[in-house]
């Protein structure tokens, strides 16, 4: 059964509509819809803003639904001058950008006592994902690079620059490294998917109520394609 996070109900209310059979489990004040979605079993569900919630929702997909892959959709900040308003990212790996210890010799971002600087995405759903998006969503580019995540809308220029410099990070916003890590855990396949709806920049608060519609139909057009490309 595969695992679909949204943070906002924009990126998970097309899914839940054209969901069959679905019955609602509610957890830790989140709804959990499971049933069918182009014929496959799937479990729906709106996390909430932020990264708490984001890795509170993971653990009870493992727990509770014992999901055998957890894709997450949503919308970010583009981080390159070369990604636009409304293409896609694909994550190849993830990391925590407000994550801080270097007072005690850590890298910025390194979550102190674990091994790993960043959280690897699944090849073989970043490769479905890459195919079906081409097929899907002709219209815009695909990129696939790290995605950033804190806890912390970016529209401001100086913030901006310090990520891609930092991290080289292709675009940020505020729950994929939180669920990448939490899915790290509990050894679960993931992909964070995000689609771009601003610039991150000074423009970042203009642009995201604009083109937020746009960028969660992208996708919800190529959560579908994957889930019926899906095979566990």
């Amino acid at each position: 059964m595969l695992g679909i996070i949204g943070a906002m109900e924009i990126e998970v209310a097309e899914l839940k509509k054209q969901m069959k059979n679905s019955n609602v489990t509610a957890v830790a004040g989140m709804d959990f819809f499971q049933g069918t979605l182009n014929g496959k079993e799937v479990v729906v569900v709106r996390s909430g803003i932020g990264k708490v919630n984001a890795a509170v929702c993971t653990q009870v997909l493992a727990d509770r639904f014992q999901v055998s892959a957890i894709i997450n959709t949503g919308i970010a900040g583009s981080l390159k001058k070369e990604i636009n308003i409304g293409d896609i990212v694909l994550s190849t790996d993830t990391v925590q950008h407000d994550m801080d210890a270097t007072g005690f010799g850590y890298p910025v971002g390194q979550i102190p006592q674990m091994k790993e600087f960043s959280f690897q995405a699944d090849e073989k759903l970043r490769a479905l994902a890459a195919e079906c998006c081409l097929k899907v969503n002709p219209d815009i580019q695909v990129f696939q690079g790290r995605v950033v995540s804190g806890d912390q809308f970016v529209s401001d220029k100086v913030k901006k620059n310090w990520l891609t410099e930092t991290f080289h990070g292709f675009c940020t916003e505020m729950e994929g490294a939180a669920i990448a890590q939490a899915s790290y855990l509990n050894h679960i396949p993931f992909l964070i998917i995000r689609a771009i709806s601003d610039k991150a920049d000074d423009s970042a608060t203009m642009d995201y109520s604009e083109f937020e519609e746009k960028a969660a139909k992208h996708s919800v057009n190529l959560i579908l394609a994957i889930v019926q490309e899906y095979s566990c």
